[in-house]
C-alpha cells in the first residue's frame, strides 16, 4: 500500500512539474493586446491606429483592441501607457504630438525615454504651408520675403496653444527670422474655413487635411516641410527646394509598450507591425490618408528610439525656449 501511494505522489510531483514547464514555455501572447489612442475616437489618428489593428492580430493570433483614452492633449492616454503592467499586453499608438510635444507642453509625470519601450515606427504624414489665393507671392520664397517686408501683420491660423500648427508656426518664426500673429480656433475646421474666406493669411496644417481644398483650388499649398516632395502632392516644392533648408515637420507614428516589456513580447510586436505594413491593402489604405509607410529598414525598435530621441532633441529646447505651457 505505501509503494503505491508513492507512486501515485511521485507521478502527481512530475504532472505538476510538466505543468509548470508547460506554462513558462507557452507562447507570449496568450490573451487580447489593447492598444491605447490618447486621442478621441474617429479622427486621423484612431483611424490610422485601427487600420494597423486589424492585421497585427492577424500575425498575433489574438485580438488587438484599440481603446481611446482621449485628455488634457493626449497627455493622459500616453500616461495610461507608461503606468501598464509591463507585460506587453498594453500599447500606446501615437504621433509626434502625442510622443513628444504633449510631454513638453503639459505638466507629465511620465518621461518619454525612461518609462517607454519602443516597438516601432509606422507611418509619416508631412506638414506644409498653405495660403490664402490672393496672398501676395506665388512662391515660398516670395512669401518670405513679403513676411520680412511685412513684420507683426501677416495672421495665421493655429489649433490651440501646443498645438502641431502652433509648433509650427514658432518653428517658422525661429527658423526663417520673420514675425506674425498667430490667431487660435478651437479646430482645425473653422480655420480652414476663414483661410479660404480670406480671413487670415496662411496655416501650416498636415497636409492630408487641407490636400482636397487645395486640390479644388480654394487654398494653394506654398511647400511641403520634408526633405523630399509627398507622394500624394508631388508638385508642390520641398521647403529646402525654397531655400530654407532643413525646416521638417511631419505628424510621424509609431508604437511603444510599457518600459520592462519582455523581449519576447517586443519582438513579435515588431514583427506584427512589420507583417502589417508589407500587406498590400494596409499600405494602399495608408497611402489613402496621406501617410508613408516608412521602410523596413527603419522599423526596427532602435530606429525609433534613435529617431525619438533626436526628435526630442529638436523640439524641447524650441518648446521650452518658446515658453508654451498648457496646465
Amino acid at each position: 500500500m505505501f509503494n503505491v501511494i508513492r507512486i501515485a505522489s511521485v507521478a502527481l510531483g512530475v504532472a505538476c512539474l510538466a505543468g509548470a514547464a508547460q506554462a513558462q514555455t507557452k507562447a507570449w501572447p496568450t490573451r487580447p493586446v489593447t492598444m491605447i489612442v490618447p486621442l478621441p475616437p474617429g479622427g486621423a489618428v484612431d483611424i490610422l491606429a485601427r487600420v494597423l489593428a486589424e492585421p497585427m492580430q492577424k500575425a498575433l493570433g489574438q485580438p488587438v483592441l484599440v481603446e481611446n483614452v482621449a485628455g488634457a492633449g493626449s497627455s493622459i492616454g500616453v500616461d495610461r501607457v507608461a503606468r501598464a503592467a509591463p507585460d506587453g499586453y498594453t500599447l500606446g499608438f501615437g504621433t509626434w504630438a502625442n510622443y513628444i510635444v504633449a510631454g513638453a507642453v503639459y505638466p507629465v509625470k511620465y518621461d518619454l525615454v525612461r518609462d517607454f519601450e519602443p516597438v516601432s515606427l509606422v507611418a509619416d504624414a508631412p506638414y506644409w504651408i498653405v495660403a490664402r489665393n490672393n496672398l501676395p507671392g506665388k512662391t515660398m520664397a516670395e512669401f518670405l520675403s513679403w513676411l520680412r517686408d511685412n513684420p507683426g501683420k501677416a495672421s495665421a491660423g493655429t489649433v490651440g496653444e501646443g498645438s502641431g500648427s502652433h509648433i509650427c508656426d514658432i518653428y517658422l518664426q525661429t527658423k526663417a527670422h520673420v514675425s506674425f500673429q498667430n490667431v487660435p480656433y478651437r479646430g482645425g475646421a473653422p480655420a480652414l474655413q476663414d483661410l479660404m474666406a480670406g480671413q487670415i493669411d496662411f496655416m501650416c496644417d498636415l497636409g492630408a487635411n487641407t490636400l482636397p481644398v487645395v486640390r479644388g483650388g480654394q487654398i494653394r499649398a506654398l511647400a511641403v516641410m520634408a526633405q523630399k516632395r509627398w507622394f500624394a502632392a508631388p508638385e508642390v516644392p520641398t521647403i529646402e527646394e525654397m531655400g530654407m533648408p532643413g525646416l521638417f515637420l511631419s505628424a510621424w507614428s509609431g508604437v511603444w509598450a510599457p518600459k520592462g516589456a519582455p523581449q519576447e513580447a517586443i519582438s513579435k510586436l515588431n514583427a506584427a507591425v512589420r507583417t502589417a505594413l508589407a500587406d498590400p491593402s494596409v499600405h494602399a489604405r495608408l497611402t489613402q490618408l496621406g501617410q508613408e509607410p516608412f521602410p523596413a529598414d527603419r522599423l526596427s525598435p532602435g530606429a525609433l528610439a534613435a529617431f525619438q530621441k533626436q526628435e526630442l532633441d529638436k523640439w524641447v529646447p524650441l518648446i521650452k525656449a518658446a515658453g508654451i505651457k498648457v496646465e
